[in-house]
């Protein structure tokens, strides 16, 4: 039998079966299933599907130096924090975050979120998700979680309009 050559993922499809996908809980109320990183999509995308339940705190506020970070609501309605301003987003609605924006999101009062989350171009991310997750069950801290800011272009920033907002809660 011949020896199979490696794919090329600039000429090939990346395809994900929904029962092969990993799934990670980052938290009590909250789920991230893991699509596709940046080395399956040869650094064009990467790609990951957040599950909020009702009163989950989301993402606190951040930005990305590098990526722009798009939103596709899915299923229910999500508030999301866009730099001076907050909008909610309802089943369908899509939106994306510039590098550099301070953004946040939770699902709305009330409400649950399912919600599809595109970064481009791609960046190994599905390890800061792992992160995430050590953290939530007391493996990793949130010390962990500032030393790869820079690894993960992920960077906390504060937003007293975003924390007004979740305090409403």
């Amino acid at each position: 039998m011949p020896e199979e050559k490696p794919v090329n993922a600039s000429t090939h499809p990346v395809l994900v079966r929904a029962g092969s996908a990993e799934t990670l809980q980052d938290g009590a109320t909250s789920l991230i299933t893991l699509l596709a990183d940046s080395d399956r999509t040869h650094g064009a995308l990467t790609a990951n599907r957040a599950t909020l339940r009702e009163g989950s705190p989301g993402a606190p506020a951040h930005f990305h130096t590098a990526m722009t970070e798009m939103f596709f609501v899915l299923g229910g309605s999500l508030r999301v924090l866009l730099g001076d301003r907050i909008v909610t987003l309802e089943t369908g609605d899509f939106v994306t975050v510039p590098p550099r924006l301070t953004h946040a999101f939770a699902p709305a009062r009330g409400e649950e979120a399912d919600v599809l989350v595109v970064f481009t171009p791609g960046r190994d991310r599905f390890d800061y998700y792992r992160l995430l997750e050590r953290v939530y069950r007391g493996e990793a801290t949130v010390e962990d979680i500032k030393a790869g800011s820079e690894r993960y272009d992920n960077h906390y920033s504060a937003s007293p309009l975003w924390q007004a907002e979740l305090a409403g809660d």
